[in-house]
């Protein structure tokens, strides 16, 4: 079985491409550029160089690097591009170096192939062969990423177990480096801005890879160029990505309560909008039910009204009828013949009580008293002599009983009066009207023989 093949198949397609791992490596620019300074040409050794990305990176930017490895195809790659690699052991490399030969040792990928006591020997003689200063990187996957920690670390069979970077950490400084820094890797960029973080961004968003870069003691002259990059934020860890998965579930919890407490104030709104609308709506029925009651009430009346407008419109009509029916007749009453003849009987009647009421006053004198008499008895005359307004007087006054009787009074008084001859017509008259017909008779006989024997008498006397 050729294990040398399956390795470097495995690497490139799990890995990535030499690009891609170019780019992710010089995220270490920060620590390797203070290694190089003037006129200095700084010794770097890569253990497990793999294909030696890494060494043709170290080329470019000025080291001077070389690499060991194991597995013969990962070599091939590295002899391919002229790179300076060798088969070796990674420890037996370390151990052939002298003290203090080396401004850099790396290796990634490394210590997870190994037990964790040769991890230990590695570190400590990292330590020996680095120059004061020099920097020992080791990278490796991330547990603290679940899904490497639990899935991808796995896929490789010979990963012995994954490193904690408190472990790895520790171990460098319980080696005696002055300093460590671990360096998180290759993690979404935009995680470092304000995106939303769901909840498999906390299983496999923190970084995938890290590193612990540890430093060597070395005068602070030496020192402090690099104290920016041990001092700078790198990577995110799994307590900081669920930290900002919990303030952000909380406050989408947060909103979910307002809103569902904005809900509840609207709902009770609407509840009590409801309630007032029911009761307005109650109300609204019942003022339609007065309405509709007052509008029949109203229907009603106004029916009765139009009832009680056409009886007075026929009662109006009806008295229109009458007054004009009235205003006829009074127009032929006027017009007719009787109304002319029976006009000096009026004049006769007004003048009698004009008369009376003038005696009764005591503005009458026995003078115009006598005119007036002797008026009275001549229009009397008039009447009696013309049978048709004779009938017509003795018609009106059977309705004034009392101007008859003193008419009757009048006719008869025989005080200077002259006589006046009454047509006998008895047929003509009532029983009571021929009673005084001939009681006038009889009061007329005696008045002419009284007159005859008067001239007699006076005669006699003249002779």
């Amino acid at each position: 079985m050729n294990q040398t093949s399956f390795y470097r198949a495995f690497e490139d397609r799990y890995r990535g491409s030499r690009e891609t791992i170019k780019d992710r490596l010089r995220a270490y620019a920060p620590f390797t550029a203070p290694l190089r300074g003037p006129g200095r040409v700084a010794a770097a050794l890569d253990l497990g160089c793999g294909r030696g990305e890494w060494l043709e990176l170290l080329g470019e930017q000025g080291f001077q690097a070389q690499g060991v490895d194991l597995d013969d195809g990962m070599l091939a790659a590295c002899l391919e591009r002229g790179l300076a690699a060798r088969r070796d052991d990674a420890l037996a490399a370390l151990r052939a170096r002298p003290d203090a030969s080396l401004a850099l040792v790396s290796a990634f990928h490394l210590v997870e192939h190994l037990p964790f006591d040769l991890v230990r020997e590695l570190i400590a003689e990292s330590l020996r062969v680095l120059q004061p200063g020099g920097l020992l990187v080791m990278e490796t996957p991330n547990p603290e990423n679940l899904t490497v920690g639990a899935t991808s670390f796995y896929l490789d069979p010979s990963h012995e177990h994954p490193l904690p970077p408190g472990l790895l950490g520790f171990a460098a400084e319980h080696a005696g480096f002055m300093r460590q820094r671990i360096v998180r890797l290759q993690e979404d960029p935009r995680l470092h801005t304000d995106a939303p973080v769901g909840l498999i961004t906390v299983l496999e968003g923190v970084s995938p890879d890290y590193a612990v870069v540890a430093q060597k003691a070395a005068p602070q002259a030496v020192v402090a160029p690099f104290d920016d990059a041990f001092e700078a934020p790198w990577g995110i860890t799994l307590s900081q990505l669920a930290q900002r998965y919990q303030e952000q579930l909380a406050a989408q919890h947060a909103e979910i309560h307002q809103i569902l407490g904005r809900i509840g104030e609207q709902g009770v709104q609407t509840a009590i909008a409801l309630a007032d609308e029911r009761k307005h709506g109650s109300e609204l029925a019942r003022a339609q039910a007065r309405a509709a009651e007052q509008q029949a009430q109203l229907a009603q009346q106004l029916d009765e009204l139009r009832q009680q407008a056409a009886r007075q419109e026929a009662r109006l009509l009806q008295a229109e009828a009458h007054a004009a029916e009235m205003g006829q007749r009074v127009v032929d009453l006027l017009s007719s013949t009787s109304w002319r003849i029976t006009a000096p009987l009026r004049r006769a009647m007004s003048l009698a009580y004009r008369l009376r009421n003038a005696q009764r006053e005591g503005r009458l004198g026995s003078a115009a008293k006598s005119r007036g008499l002797r008026l009275a008895r001549r229009l009397g005359g008039v009447v009696l002599r013309r049978p048709g307004l004779k009938r017509v007087v003795r018609a009106a006054l059977r309705r004034v009983p009392a101007l008859e009787a003193r008419l009757y009074k009048l006719m008869l008084d025989n005080s200077g009066a002259a006589r006046v001859v009454v047509d006998q017509q008895p047929g003509e008259l009532s029983p009571r009207a021929a009673r005084v017909y001939h009681q006038l008779q009889q009061l007329q006989k005696q008045q002419h023989s009284s007159k005859q024997e008067q001239a007699r008498t006076s005669d006699a006397d003249s002779h």
